[in-house]
């Protein structure tokens, strides 16, 4: 919990990405050379960073984001989108470069294949986190993704208030420096990303189970770790306790699973700034997930707590 629980203006800071999800349904995905003809466009906001706020908005956290968007169109439908959803967008910063835009085509099985043009998300830089030091100063948690560049990422750690959490999810994956493993709060992967982030750090995951990779993952830093499972939970390891549990998910029928671990991420960090163990938070977090794959989309499938409550 906060130190000084008056300064917290916020359950939650996001520091991350702000895209546009530019969406084309076709029959098939062209071969080299070729053109194909596929559905109208259709224009939805996204990025890790921009969902994971609109997440926990409708949940009802007090909410902040620091993002980059351009002045163009797409960076003014994000940010209605964050107003809409009661998120404080004071803290996104506007220029520099054209917003960040996620080319998605789909086609009829539901495969896609997506091509990210980073834009503006890559010019968010370590003087912008230095100087959003308020926004730091009150929020009981911070929770960053990695489609901005790890130097700012690694900024964000630095930059945390006393009492502050950290909560990191690593993705897409990449190396992570152990001052930046060591602030985490948890660190959130799914198993790719355990995978990829043990294999980096030199430990050999044949074989093993989502407990050995959370408990190994502990011994390189983070004060906690927690596994996203998919439909079946997710796995919860904290260093202060010794314990590793797992925390199930409601059975739900699943429609698209967009966003879902976003939607996660956002409750899970919301109930942890409220006081909540890691566990009761990850229950309650599934929970969340698995409400947010009942619907189409990302941002327009996040549920409000009642809609969590009904499941």
């Amino acid at each position: 919990m906060h130190e000084n629980e008056d300064s917290a203006l916020y359950d939650l800071l996001v520091v991350g990405s702000a895209n546009a999800d530019l969406v084309i349904g076709v029959d098939r995905r062209p071969a080299p050379g070729e053109t194909v003809l596929g559905s109208d466009l259709a224009v939805h906001p996204g990025g890790k960073g921009a969902n994971q706020a609109v997440a926990a908005a409708r949940l009802g956290a007090r909410t902040a984001l620091l993002a980059r968007v351009g002045d163009d169109a797409h960076g003014r439908l994000l940010l209605e989108s964050q107003q809409a959803a009661g998120v404080d967008t004071g803290g996104v910063l506007v220029g520099g470069a054209p917003t960040g835009v996620a080319l998605i085509t789909v086609d009829p099985s539901g495969d896609n294949s997506i091509v990210v043009s980073p834009g503006a998300n890559a010019r968010l830089t370590p003087q912008d986190i230095r100087a959003a030091a308020a926004l730091f100063g009150a929020a009981r948690v911070v929770s960053v993704q990695l489609e901005i560049p790890l130097e700012t990422v690694a900024e964000t750690a630095r930059a945390l208030a006393p009492g502050t959490r950290l909560v990191l999810n690593p993705s897409p994956p990449a190396p992570l420096p152990e001052d930046v493993l060591t602030a985490c709060d948890p660190l959130v992967v799914n198993e790719h990303e355990a995978r990829y982030i043990l294999g980096i750090l030199g430990d050999d995951t044949a074989g093993a189970a989502p407990e050995d990779w959370a408990r190994t993952l502990l011994t390189h830093g983070p004060r906690s770790v927690v596994v996203t499972l998919g439909a079946a939970g997710a796995l919860v390891a904290d260093s202060r306790t010794g314990d590793c549990v797992r925390v199930p998910s409601p059975e739900v029928d699943a429609v698209d699973t967009t966003g879902a671990g976003d939607a996660f991420t956002a409750a899970l960090a919301w109930r942890l700034g409220l006081g909540e163990e890691l566990a009761a938070a990850a229950a309650f977090a599934v929970r969340v997930g698995a409400a947010a794959v009942t619907g189409q989309g990302a941002q327009a499938s996040f549920p409000t707590v009642a809609e969590v409550a009904a499941l």
